[in-house]
């Protein structure tokens, strides 16, 4: 047991020294007791529900929040050692950025809840979850960003981060019909 947490904190520290470059936020807007709680606690009674959207719904359904085990297939590690690699996918920087949280983090950052294993998940995009709790946080995206919860404002911009040619399992990304896959709208 301690073995495998000692791995996922491994895995942690490995994304925290390399991700911070697809954030968008920079140092000065992080504050450090905003906290990730992972998508489970987002599902909660909130994000799950037909009235709210079912948004973890949409997202579970994703092949974002299987991103992060697709690392831990042998074709992944073939593809990172093809690419001059010597870790596994799954401990490889340069994979991990995009199949995992994809912020430069501490293991401070995190609460228990957190699951790294959930791969690109609500909080990838929308930053911290532990501040969104709060209705007027979640309501008003301007008060959000001041906050440093919404990591990006353009998403298209956002995803090519990851969706380019720079992978080495790139494909032709049209950006309006993959976001249609993911759009997760709370109902009006």
């Amino acid at each position: 047991m301690m073995e495998a947490h000692g791995k996922m904190l491994s895995l942690t520290a490995v994304a925290a020294m390399l991700l911070f470059l697809i954030s968008g936020i920079s140092p000065e807007v992080r504050q450090t007791d905003l906290k990730y709680v992972g998508a489970n606690t987002c599902a909660g009674s909130c994000h799950r529900s037909e009235a709210q959207g079912n948004q973890y719904g949409i997202w579970e359904e994703s092949k974002h929040a299987r991103a992060f085990q697709t690392l831990q297939t042998p074709k992944a590690d073939s593809i990172a050692k093809a690419g001059g690699y010597i870790t596994p996918a799954a401990e490889t920087p340069n994979c991990i950025k995009c199949h995992t949280l994809g912020r430069d983090f501490s293991e401070t950052e995190f609460l228990g809840s957190f699951d790294l294993y959930q791969g690109v998940q609500c909080e990838s995009c929308h930053g911290p979850g532990s501040e969104y709790r709060k209705l007027e946080v979640m309501n008003n995206p301007e008060l959000s960003s001041a906050k440093g919860l919404i990591v990006h404002m353009e998403k298209e911009k956002f995803c090519i981060n990851c969706h380019n040619p720079e992978s080495p399992t790139y494909f032709e990304f049209d950006y309006d019909p993959m976001w249609e896959m993911i759009a997760h709208p709370k109902p009006k």
